[in-house]
Formats: structure tokens, C-alpha cells, sequence
């Protein structure tokens, strides 16, 4: 019980310890900033989309093996599910491709 908390109380010095400020240079322009956060957006786009579908895939895939094992003839049904599964990572690509051409 004593070393979990010392983890954490490490952890949370550690994470105060990077709040502070930094100092820069030169001061950021605006178009940096939305490049930034383009980024940031795309990456998140691609990320939970790729995150769904991954949960996705595992829950279908375990109930498309059960169904086979009890009826195979119902094997090409499981793989339209699969791909409709599948599709949303297919989503999260496109998005992340259109917020980087923006």
C-alpha cells in the first residue's frame, strides 16, 4: 500500500514539476498554433476512430467465431459484420486526411 502511494505522490511531483513555464525564444505566431492544432485533430481523428474500431472488431469477431463454430454456412454473414466494423477506421483515415488538407 506504501509503494502505490509513493508512486503516485512521485507522479504527481513529477507532473507539477512540468507544469511550469517555459520559456521560449520568440513568441509563437498564429499560424503556428492552428498547424498545431491541425495536427492535434487529425491525430485524435485517426486515434479513437482506430480505437473503436479495434474494441469493435474484437467484441464481433469473438460473436462471428461463435457463430461459426455453430453454423459455418453462416460464415459469409460474419464477414460483411467484420467489414462494417473495419469501415470505421476506414472513416477515421479519410478524416484525418481532410482536417491535413485543410
Amino acid at each position: 500500500m506504501k509503494s502505490i502511494v509513493l508512486l503516485l505522490l512521485a507522479t504527481l511531483a513529477i507532473s507539477v514539476t512540468g507544469l511550469t513555464g517555459l520559456a521560449y525564444a520568440q513568441e509563437e505566431s498564429a499560424a503556428g498554433s492552428a498547424d498545431s492544432m491541425k495536427l492535434l485533430g487529425a491525430g485524435l481523428a485517426f486515434g479513437l476512430a482506430a480505437a473503436g474500431a479495434g474494441i469493435g472488431l474484437g467484441q464481433v469477431g469473438a460473436a462471428g467465431l461463435a457463430v461459426i463454430s455453430e453454423n459455418p454456412a453462416l460464415q459469409s454473414k460474419v464477414f460483411i459484420f467484420v467489414g462494417m466494423v473495419e469501415s470505421i477506421a476506414i472513416y477515421g483515415i479519410v478524416m484525418m486526411f481532410i482536417i491535413l488538407g485543410q
